[in-house]
């Protein structure tokens, strides 16, 4: 039997080998944009830096402990003034 004078001939594994490469790329291409937009659209997720309004940070933190109960209103109101103030 002569194998090699059959079908795709040497060009074949080349072409096998490419397309295997290929494959591969798109694999690893998806992982990579999968771990990259993980998490992106969550609900909770804070706004990029550069369009929070300036103190949002720290708005939240203030907000968060004010509701549980750690801080009174007249404190909280305190340091909300602070944080408003430019």
């Amino acid at each position: 039997m002569m194998w090699h004078h059959d079908g795709w001939g040497g060009g074949g594994w080349l072409l096998m080998g490419l397309l295997m490469l290929l494959f591969w790329a798109v694999v690893v291409g998806a992982v990579v944009w999968a771990v990259r937009n993980r998490g992106t659209g969550h609900p909770h997720t804070p706004p990029p830096a550069s369009f929070a309004p300036p103190g949002w940070g720290a708005r939240q933190i203030l907000d968060e402990r004010f509701a549980r109960g750690e801080i009174s209103e007249e404190e909280y109101r305190q340091r909300r003034g602070v944080l408003e103030q430019p």
